[in-house]
């Protein structure tokens, strides 16, 4: 008689689930050893990863960057495939190494000796958070302006741990206290910083514009929505790979399919969306009715089942959270309580992209739009009564607009947070609307009353903005809408306030739990349901090599288990 195959299925055939799909088929023996089955509830392959077209170019809706070359096995795929180069125009975004363009709301245009010691600031900051400097009375410090950024990282952590230490500390906190700082060290060097700048702003105010347009993007690295709610202390757990950041020519999407090609046809089924996941705890121990040797049953949104010995969870954190506040009974019986508030204290934010392809014919005071300039926005506060009427509420925490490339036509923005679910929800009417009075308020000469308030041209650079009532025409748009589709529910995770990297390693954690010997209960099938995906990986969660390298976790923690049984 033949011994029956163990059944492992895969759920999710994202950058997780296929790494763990190619590791298990590949692996030496394996096929005498299991059935490999992978089930995606959509009709792709590549979950967060959608590389798309645009206005003839190639773009990504979703992960974007290998996030540094050195090591990173993403770019080692890449390198083999090939995919690094191509003939078709990418979102390369080489235009962001460019000088940026900085305004301010209502079209002045900021010197860099006003922004590049905000800017620095800011990095100084969070790099003293990441833990890429700890600073002591041997350092060399960091000046620019006469200003010790060194000193500034150490007096706004002093601050902020004096009353209830490193508890409750939020990156978004500590950033606000490093800027208090950097005001208080200036405030008797240089008498001209109480002058008013120009228009309806003032020196102090533009320099925190600055500071708010740069905590803008890190809400974009990060998701979270309100960097008072990122976590100061594991801030520095997170890791990235050395070297620079850089996008695929050839699509995002083209390391999952090399990932993928390997797998025979049929093995990965789309449409398959799971409803239900039905599994043995060691004092339960119930015969699902079907077939007590395969202690897994999966139901799907069409009605069938599956029965498995093994399962790889790989969904979204957005997709756990959702199961457990919903109380939809996704696992049966419900998870154990140490998961849950694992997936509970952990955060999951909404990042969108808004690509936006200008008229062609769009040419406006001898201001050709196909050379758009990367744009930085420096914005007035949502309640400042000197901000511009006709922008949108959605627009103000946008930090930057460019193009995808050197004079290409399409232009590039992030949104993160409550702005994200709500350009969700706009019609491209109104996006279009909303981003064209935006842009014309900053590409606009400044009226003529504001223009006799600039007192100080240290501020500007000497003709404020040169192009007059600027109006930008934008043929079309296209947004990704990560928030509400139902097979993510967001972006990427974060560690949030109240959480800790140790609930990224609760996240891994496989059921039944293993007991303290790291052994299996041996009332119950071992190895039941693993997960895996970004959330589940303790440095590298947000990114896509960490969720490569959790399905291989995954992965390789089966082909042990068999290896260690015999069988």
């Amino acid at each position: 008689m033949v011994a029956k195959k163990s059944r492992i299925v895969i759920i999710g055939a994202g950058m997780a689930g296929v790494t763990a799909a190619n590791k298990l088929f590949t692996a030496t023996g394996s096929k005498d050893l299991f059935e490999l089955c992978v089930v995606e509830g959509g009709s792709r392959i590549g979950g967060r990863i959608n590389t798309s077209e645009f206005g003839g170019d190639r773009i990504e809706m979703g992960a974007t960057w290998i996030h540094g070359i050195g090591g990173s096995p993403v770019h080692k795929i890449a390198q083999e495939i090939h995919a690094l180069e191509s003939e078709q125009p990418w979102e390369c975004m080489d235009g962001s190494s460019d000088e940026p363009k900085t305004i301010a709301e209502c079209g002045f245009e900021l010197n860099p000796t006003l922004v590049d010691p905000i800017s620095s600031l800011f990095k100084n900051l969070m790099d003293y958070a990441q833990g890429k400097k700890v600073f002591d009375e041997s350092t060399e410090t960091e000046s620019n302006g006469d200003v010790e950024y060194s000193k500034l990282g150490d007096k706004a952590f002093e601050i902020c741990t004096s009353n209830g230490g490193l508890g409750k500390l939020s990156v978004g906190s500590f950033l606000r206290q490093g800027l208090d700082a950097y005001w208080v060290s200036k405030k008797n060097q240089d008498e001209e910083l109480k002058l008013n700048g120009y228009g309806n702003w003032s020196r102090r105010l533009l320099e925190e514009a600055i500071f708010a347009m740069h905590e803008s993007t890190q809400r974009t690295y990060t998701s979270a929505g309100d960097l008072l709610t990122l976590d100061y202390s594991a801030e520095s757990e997170y890791r990235m790979f050395p070297g620079e950041e850089i996008t695929i020519a050839k699509g995002y999407l083209s390391i999952v399919q090399s990932l993928a090609s390997v797998l025979p046809p049929g093995l990965i089924q789309l449409g398959r969306k799971v409803t239900k996941i039905e599994w043995q705890q060691p004092e339960t121990h119930i015969n699902n009715g079907y077939d007590d040797t395969r202690p897994v049953k999966l139901h799907f949104s069409d009605g069938s089942v599956m029965l498995a010995d093994h399962v790889i969870v790989t969904v979204s954190l957005g997709v756990l959270k959702a199961s457990i506040q919903q109380d939809s009974g996704m696992f049966n019986p419900p998870l154990p309580s140490f998961k849950t508030e694992a997936i509970s204290r952990l955060g999951f934010g909404v990042v969108n992209k808004l690509f936006l392809q200008l008229s062609s014919t769009h040419v406006t005071k001898g201001q050709d739009f196909s050379k758009f300039p990367f744009l930085q926005m420096v914005f007035h506060r949502a309640d400042s009564e000197f901000r511009h009427k006709k922008i949108p509420w959605w627009m103000r925490k946008t930090a930057s607009l460019c193009p995808l490339y050197h004079n290409s036509s399409v232009l590039l923005s992030w949104f993160a947070g409550k702005e994200a679910l709500e350009l969700e929800s706009l019609k491209d009417e109104e996006i279009i609307n909303g981003v064209s009075a935006t842009v014309s308020s900053f590409l606009s000469k400044p009226q003529k009353k504001e223009r006799e308030n600039c007192h100080s041209h240290e501020l500007c650079n000497g003709n404020v903005n040169s192009q007059e009532n600027s109006e930008v025409k934008i043929a079309k748009v296209l947004k990704s809408q990560w928030g509400n589709d139902p097979l993510f529910l967001g972006s990427y995770s974060y560690v949030a306030v109240g959480s800790s990297g140790e609930d990224l390693d609760t996240m891994a954690e496989p059921l039944p739990k293993l007991n303290s010997c790291g052994d299996e209960p041996a009332t119950s099938p071992p190895l039941q349901i693993l997960f895996a995906g970004e959330a589940t990986h303790r440095t590298h969660y947000s990114t896509t090599h960490g969720a490569y390298f959790s399905g291989l976790r995954e992965a390789n923690r089966l082909l042990q288990h068999y290896r260690h049984v015999g069988v």
